[in-house]
């Protein structure tokens, strides 16, 4: 469906209006036909506000925004007419979807207004970033109510044993496999690739990869209608980087490769080991000098830091190598159409746009400055120890560095570096108040 078939139709009611907030969470507002004309013309307004909450509403300090100078104002969303696609289960009439990102100074702090800044940057410096990504989630044969019931603990997964690309579970749970096909369709998602991962009841679904904004608006989509079937199945899902110390981690791990404006690929180069060229080389050099202060990009709540534990198969430092899964940026591929980057350090809670802001920009700024990455990890860079450049391992250590920042405040801007350092902050804050259930399992009675 396009916007004009939708507005020439007589038979067209209502659209939905939405705009990704910093969660990845889908915020909008059903609005008549006739109001979208408006819409389109003068924007919709929504308060910045919208930025500052967590995925449960609870509201965090963003200086200027809703501590004591804020007024709570709206600021215009712009339409995009291009991300027009059709809601799954909606009748018809009834079933535009349209994305949108803040417009004036709200841009600042809007995750989809910063990726697009980073794209027209990085096509200024000659580049045509190309991206996909992996979106790893558990199943649960559970309701929300009944999984809050249990205290989350002790929960029913989808399927019992972990299971990593097993075609029985597969099989056996085709209608949930078939029933993410279809809707993806009408969605305009190019779902790649499905399969079990590492856990019970652990999967990863995969977009295909593209340029500008559609990828980070698919793996957007995707993680919102992934719940949105679930809830309707009676099940639910998380995408909790550690729901439980029992499982692994889950990621969105983001697939990187460069063009030229001529469509020339940049990254590969016949004779060289690998057929990695120089230009690749630079991309993973910014990728580890700047990376890793920008870390709460990629590591949000939390719940972030508990995937770092030991014994899980997160990254162990900024490190890369060719088809490594032990090290934080493999190299996958074997051509010029297939060479590419795999970012392993997002978390499943990351917001997809801003992964991808970050990490382009991080590794652009490499092309533009020629850094020269640190050696290869040949081997297991997990028994390999750290050394070299690293991510910051607590909450407290990426707020301070991404402040710190001068590369973050350059080309993610100051406001938005302010803002979300300040939002994580009162979430650290928040969450250092609690007294968790090991703690007093562990010293109650005898601590």
């Amino acid at each position: 469906m396009t916007l004009e078939t939708f507005l020439n139709d007589p038979a067209s009611r209502f659209a939905t209006v939405a705009l990704a907030d910093t969660n990845g969470l889908l915020r909008g507002q059903m609005v008549s036909a006739r109001s979208l004309q408006g819409i389109l013309k003068n924007g919709m307004g929504m308060a910045p506000a919208q930025l500052s909450l967590d995925p449960t509403d609870a509201m965090l300090s963003m200086p200027g925004v809703n501590d004591d100078t804020g007024d709570f104002h709206d600021d215009p969303l712009i339409v995009d007419p291009a991300s027009a696609r059709r809601l799954p289960w909606s009748k018809p009439g009834y079933d535009l979807l349209l994305l949108t990102q803040y417009s004036g100074a709200s841009a600042a702090l809007c995750p989809r207004s910063i990726l697009k800044s980073v794209l027209d940057r990085a096509a200024e410096a000659g580049f045509v970033p190309k991206y996909g990504m992996e979106l790893e989630y558990t199943l649960f044969n559970e309701t929300p109510e009944s999984a809050r019931a249990k205290g989350y603990r002790n929960l029913n997964t989808a399927t019992m044993h972990a299971s990593h690309d097993l075609t029985l579970y597969q099989v056996v749970q085709t209608e949930w496999y078939e029933a993410l096909a279809e809707i993806c369709e009408p969605l305009r998602i190019d779902l790649a690739k499905m399969h079990e991962e590492i856990g019970a009841g652990f999967m990863e679904a995969c977009i295909g990869a593209g340029e500008g904004l559609e990828p980070a608006d698919q793996l957007m989509l995707l993680k919102n209608f992934i719940r949105a079937l679930a809830l309707r199945q009676g099940k639910s899902v998380t995408f909790m980087p550690r729901w439980t110390e029992d499982a692994d981690s889950q990621s969105i791990h983001l697939h990187v490769s460069m063009k030229d404006k001529a469509g020339k690929a940049l990254f590969h180069e016949a004779g060289q080991k690998n057929g990695v060229s120089q230009s690749f080389k630079h991309f993973l050099g910014g990728l580890q000098k700047y990376i890793g202060d920008m870390s709460l990009v990629f590591m949000p709540t939390v719940n972030s830091y508990r995937r770092f534990a030991p014994g899980t198969f997160a990254p162990p430092g900024l490190t890369w190598g060719y088809e490594n899964r032990t090290t934080c940026f493999r190299i996958v591929g074997h051509d010029a159409g297939s060479l590419r980057v795999e970012n392993r350090l997002p978390g499943g809670d990351v917001n997809p746009y801003l992964s991808a802001a970050a990490t382009i920009a991080a590794g652009v700024a490499g092309m533009i400055e020629k850094i020269e990455p640190e050696p290869e990890v040949i081997g297991n860079g997990h028994a390999q120890g750290k050394s070299g450049p690293d991510y910051a391992r607590r909450m407290p250590e990426a707020i301070e560095r991404l402040k710190g920042s001068d590369f973050a405040r350059e080309w993610l801007g100051a406001p938005f570096v302010n803002a979300f350092a300040a939002t994580r902050q009162s979430q650290f804050d928040e969450f250092s108040r609690k007294v968790p259930d090991v703690e007093l399992y562990r010293f109650f009675d005898l601590g």
